[in-house]
């Protein structure tokens, strides 16, 4: 069930990247946010109500009302036009949790692509926070990018192969993972250098959305 779940939280990712390279309208994309987002809130509820004592299970699915809560304040803050900023901050609270999550993938539950999948979304989520929080327009591009390609990454790739049983050799996905991460999006950064260049200084009524 929480493998659904991560398949339409990389279309939801993929979109919201888009959203912020200007190629998705906001309120088009506010709706699918919430429909994504009400997912994720379902998902690990039921979830952590079948659990029983399973302590490991309840503390596995928690961390997906991360998502859930973020997808759901997104939709409502582009639906009605409000500012983001407590979003941003938000997001810096989650940047901080996917860390503990990815120690938790590491270290307990012995599952390394999800402790660097983790990373991946702490890093996404702190970008978020610069942009949304700290009013940094100059990333838009930058974290436009970051956000579509983490869609793929993150989402929908793990999730098909979970779904289809190819997840295997999960050391070397780890890797991977990891070299992909650091080539990629260090690479991002001087290609969208010319665009950070020119944008303007200030940043009111910048993109409302996030991871």
């Amino acid at each position: 069930m929480g493998n659904v779940g991560l398949l339409f939280v990389g279309a939801v990712l993929f979109l919201n990247g888009l959203l912020l390279l200007g190629r998705v309208d906001p309120k088009s994309a506010a709706v699918f946010n919430l429909f994504v987002g009400a997912l994720q809130v379902l998902t690990p509820t039921y979830l952590i109500f079948t659990a029983g004592d399973d302590h490991m299970k309840i503390l596995a699915a928690s961390g997906i009302y991360l998502f859930g809560f973020t997808y759901l304040y997104v939709g409502v803050v582009l639906l009605a036009g409000i500012d983001n900023i407590c979003v941003g901050y938000y997001s810096l609270f989650v940047a901080i949790a996917a860390l503990g999550y990815s120690f938790v993938n590491f270290h307990l539950f012995k599952d390394y692509p999800f402790g660097v999948i983790w990373l991946y979304w702490a890093f996404l989520w702190f970008l978020f926070f610069l942009l949304l929080g700290l009013k940094k327009k100059r990333l838009s591009d930058y974290v436009g990018w970051v956000t579509a390609i983490e869609g793929w990454v993150t989402g929908v790739i793990p999730a098909a192969l979970l779904l289809s049983g190819y997840w295997k050799h999960t050391t070397e996905i780890a890797i991977a993972l990891g070299a992909f991460g650091v080539v990629v999006f260090a690479a991002l950064w001087p290609l969208t250098r010319k665009t950070r260049q020119s944008a303007p200084t200030e940043s009111a009524g910048s993109t409302g959305t996030t991871s």
